[in-house]
């Protein structure tokens, strides 16, 4: 390390003393050898699942050949192979967190392979649902008896799955709301590493796994009022950037704020998708019920999403962490009332744009003020989205489009220019 080398040089020089040299070496030290230890401990886990997935194709290859006993024999056997590693790192490697992670990712697809082996063996009826609620909920205490985050995500991965495979692929043939009992078992591990291991890279992946498994099963919820799902989705969209925005991860860098990330493209994408006139015209001419409403579990969704949200805006608001120019904070509550407007009005559709339009303007005055090139381009990014939109559904002439293209480039050019040259002129 070139500073570690200069050591000598300095030293010489008398610009530190010895004492700081021992320090410099000591910090550079103690950095190389967390390096070393988060490398064991990824190569361990792939290990650990490549070797688990192995031993199950080998077994399958030749598994025609086999005895009921012997397969009986060969189903438990990664199981008990499993337990014996976990058992290991628990009595003799306890403070090994490469031993605990490796061996309990290969006692998870243990579980699950000896699961399916059984079931083969003695036609026990069942299908990818019922598979995957027994395999998770099996592996669930594993995450808090090895305190395993690689299990923790496993499982979130797992139950995502049974949530798609239960009410997406399978639907109306079968549907479960487990997921949600599901995914509340796993939230205490993810307050530990909060509590304990909040800089860690495994916290970092739960910070993105967890709202990205959430997007994905709340659709779950849509039955035959699935129009007020995008109330529910918008709101939930809210909550992330409002999380965002709290103390733990207004310190974290961008890529590592998943909630802030995922609230604001959210948020956006469903702007984009509601600025087409479509959705809106079929909003008026559903003349949905108050009765049919209230009962609907989209209702209640979007009721309880957008009390969390109030409840987290509130909060940042009497911290004084929201300001004018942050409208991905607050666009939850503007949907509503345009949500309920378009239901019978049909200038619902403007008001859609010209948040967009307003957003995309204030991302760009927010980046001009923080000489933030990412921010700026970002506002930029979604002026350029709502004209390509706008693009495909206008009885704008060619030339007219063509003018808007060239205008938003020229501003793309211009506003980077600028930037850039004022920053060199404050160096």
């Amino acid at each position: 390390m070139s500073v570690l080398k200069s050591l000598p040089e300095l030293l010489q020089a008398e610009v530190i003393t010895p004492e700081t040299a021992d320090k410099i070496r000591d910090y550079y030290n103690s950095k190389e050898s967390s390096s070393v230890n988060r490398l064991f401990i990824v190569f361990g886990i792939l290990g650990a699942i490549l070797v688990g997935l192995g031993i199950i194709l080998i077994i399958a290859h030749n598994w025609d050949e086999f005895s009921r006993t012997v397969k009986v024999v060969f189903a438990f056997l990664p199981l008990l192979a499993g337990q014996v590693l976990c058992g290991y790192s628990l009595i003799k490697q306890p403070d090994s967190t490469a031993w605990k992670e490796a061996s309990t990712a290969f006692l998870f697809f243990a579980v699950g392979a000896s699961i399916s082996l059984v079931s083969q063996i003695y036609n026990i009826p069942g299908n990818l649902s019922s598979f995957l609620m027994t395999w998770m909920l099996l592996c669930l205490p594993l995450v808090y008896v090895m305190k395993s985050s690689v299990t923790s995500l496993l499982y979130i991965i797992g139950i995502t799955y049974f949530a798609c495979e239960t009410n997406y692929w399978s639907y109306p043939s079968t549907e479960s709301y487990w997921y949600w009992l599901m995914f509340a078992g796993v939230l205490p591990h993810y307050y530990y590493l909060y509590g304990k291991q909040p800089d860690s890279n495994f916290m970092v992946m739960h910070n993105w796994i967890f709202p990205v498994s959430l997007i994905i099963a709340l659709g779950t919820v849509a039955k035959n009022t699935d129009e007020l799902m995008f109330i529910a989705y918008m709101s939930l969209f809210g909550v992330f950037y409002l999380v965002g925005m709290s103390g733990y991860f207004r310190q974290q860098k961008t890529r590592n704020n998943s909630f802030r990330v995922l609230g604001s493209a959210g948020t956006l994408i469903l702007l984009l998708i509601l600025s087409f006139d479509g959705f809106w015209e079929d909003l008026r001419s559903r003349n949905l019920l108050l009765n049919e409403i209230i009962l609907a579990p989209e209702f209640y969704a979007s009721v309880v999403l957008s009390l969390a949200a109030a409840g987290l805006f509130y909060i940042n608001f009497k911290k004084e962490r929201i300001k004018a120019n942050e409208p991905f904070a607050f666009i939850f509550m503007l949907f509503i009332v345009t949500f309920i407007i378009g239901g019978v009005l049909p200038f619902a559709v403007v008001l859609i744009n010209l948040y967009v339009l307003t957003i995309g303007i204030l991302t760009i005055m927010d980046g001009a003020k923080k000489f933030h090139l990412g921010i700026l381009n970002y506002g930029l990014l979604i002026i350029t989205a709502l004209v390509v939109c706008r693009f495909f559904d206008t009885d704008l002439s060619f030339v007219m489009r063509g003018i808007l293209f060239v205008s938003v480039g020229a501003g793309f050019f211009a506003t980077n220019y600028w930037m850039l040259k004022k920053r060199k002129t404050n160096e």
